[in-house]
């Protein structure tokens, strides 16, 4: 092995080292509490495991709470089927357990990215300082940076499936364009792009907002026929068409369980979509202007204000990457003019950013939304990457200088996600009030109580309903285990609305959640 592989070898291990740490540490109690739609994730999960109830299976959707597709829920699933029956031996609790595909998603992405950005920009030059080439340089400091964004590392720790989103486009991407690149005529030129499409696919099966991405691929499709189509030989054009109809075929063949779901239950599809968007307001024009702004600025001036999702109103990017990020982006805009040999990874990644911005901006609900945008992560850590990249190009003291430079900046950005993450948010009153913490409190007192004993919930919340039942008895459904109507009876608790208090028995335990 060259000393540039154990070079980057290393520097890429460290990374994804303390990216795991990030995401894995204190998995089951940071963020405290459980947020509903977490619980209802979770109750789902279980509720998929059970295969005897007519409720019970694996699904392509999820019809409660607003409608989710399936595949985060049913991974959940297997994640609950395999580790739970480990009991108390078992290393991580039951909300841990919900949170941690999310934060493997997390951490593979962060890989996802080097690989991705490298591919990129590719080229043979080397740097000096390290002797590794300026592509593995952008991509390592693209990783670095998501792996230590508080925005990618708050949805690697909820039990959201929007995380798988920027996991399977980057990955899709990388083998995607990894496909036309392949030069060597062997069996993975027929098996990278069938791996690309499987990933790529799959994306649809996350986030409602991975809609959006057929805009992306099919300009790449394009890109690469009209870039290269005059120097092409017949073979090569074959190969083209052949990697083409592969990819396409693939994610097709994976979406298609969920295309057709919706074909029959179209009311779905639009369901979310519809009650959000801002052509139903009065001003539409208007509200997408002020998106667009609130979309731009929440990078480096204010940020989402949900407790959430964010420090309420702190902008997205650390102050050192969102200069970094500025710098990335003015410098790849200028990388499109038709004279540059970067231009084709410019365009892809600007268009990317702006795909990944539409379903933020046709939006009006809690603006800006750091969760609804979560597409735009990589490509925001791309620019910022290629932005360190151009300023550590630029700046050119003496070489132990610059290096001392680059690892301290590198540490100071590190230490402040740690302390922004464990210290000064997740101790935050409002983060425990917006993960619904109390509600844990009370399921975990339910799970004391004698089963003789009989146990009312009188839900008074508001909040959508779920079999009759407010969201946010959620939480408390989960930590006890009495989503199912079975587990309700088998462990004597009542799930009642405040008209059916009086015929509560005496001797009952009663709490109502307000």
């Amino acid at each position: 092995m060259t000393r540039r592989w154990k070079t980057t070898i290393f520097l890429l291990l460290t990374i994804l080292l303390f990216a795991s740490f990030l995401r894995l540490y204190n998995l089951d109690q940071t963020p405290p509490g459980l947020y509903a739609d977490e619980a209802m994730y979770g109750n789902n999960a279980i509720q998929a495991l059970d295969s005897g109830s007519p409720d019970g299976g694996f699904k392509v959707f999820y019809e409660e709470n607003n409608g989710r597709e399936g595949l985060f829920i049913n991974i959940q699933a297997v994640f609950i089927g395999l580790i739970s029956p480990i009991g108390p031996i078992s290393p991580i609790g039951p909300i841990g357990l919900l949170r941690l595909p999310s934060a493997i998603f997390g951490i593979l992405t962060v890989l996802g990215i080097y690989f991705l950005a490298r591919e990129l920009f590719q080229e043979n030059s080397k740097s000096e300082q390290f002797r590794i080439s300026r592509s593995e340089l952008i991509g390592l400091f693209s990783s670095f940076l998501l792996a230590t964004s508080f925005w990618h590392l708050n949805f690697s720790r909820i039990g959201f499936r929007a995380i798988m989103a920027p996991f399977f486009l980057t990955w899709g991407l990388y083998f995607l364009i990894k496909s036309y690149n392949w030069s060597n005529k062997s069996y993975w030129s027929y098996l990278l792009p069938i791996l690309a499409g499987l990933v790529y696919g799959l994306g649809f099966h996350s986030y409602i907002a991975y809609r959006a991405t057929p805009i992306l691929i099919l300009l790449i499709i394009y890109w690469i026929y009209q870039s290269n189509k005059s120097n092409w030989s017949y073979s090569a054009k074959k190969n083209y068409w052949l990697t083409t109809f592969l990819f396409l075929t693939a994610a097709i063949l994976t979406a298609l369980p969920l295309g057709i779901y919706f074909l029959e239950n179209p009311q779905d599809f639009f369901g979310r979509t519809a009650q959000i968007s801002i052509f139903d307001s009065p001003t539409p024009l208007k509200d997408l202007g002020i998106n667009i702004l609130k979309t731009l600025g929440m990078f480096n001036f204010v940020g989402d204000h949900n407790w959430r999702h964010n420090i309420a109103g702190n902008p997205l990017l650390f102050w050192p990457v969102g200069v970094l990020f500025l710098i990335g982006l003015a410098a790849t805009m200028v990388k499109t003019s038709k004279t540059s040999p970067e231009r084709f990874p410019a365009v892809i990644i600007l268009t990317w950013f702006i795909v990944a911005a539409l379903p933020v901006i046709i939006s009006n609900e809690g603006m800006p939304h750091a969760l609804r945008a979560i597409l735009m992560a990589p490509p925001v850590f791309i620019l910022a990457g290629f932005g360190g990249m151009w300023l550590y190009e630029k700046i050119r003291p003496i070489r132990p200088i610059k290096l001392i430079g680059l690892i301290g900046l590198m540490a100071f950005i590190a230490v402040n996600t740690y302390v922004s993450y464990f210290i000064v948010w997740a101790r935050q009153p409002a983060v425990a009030d917006a993960f619904h913490q109390r509600y844990v409190e009370i399921g975990r007192y339910i799970n004391s109580l004698p089963k003789e004993t009989p146990k009312y919930i009188v839900i008074d919340t508001g909040g959508h309903d779920v079999r009759k039942i407010g969201t946010p008895a959620q939480p408390i459904m989960f930590i006890t285990d009495t989503f199912l109507l079975s587990k309700q009876k088998e462990k004597n608790l009542h799930y009642i609305s405040s008209e059916q208090i009086e015929s509560v028995p005496a001797g009952s335990f009663v709490i109502t959640i307000d």
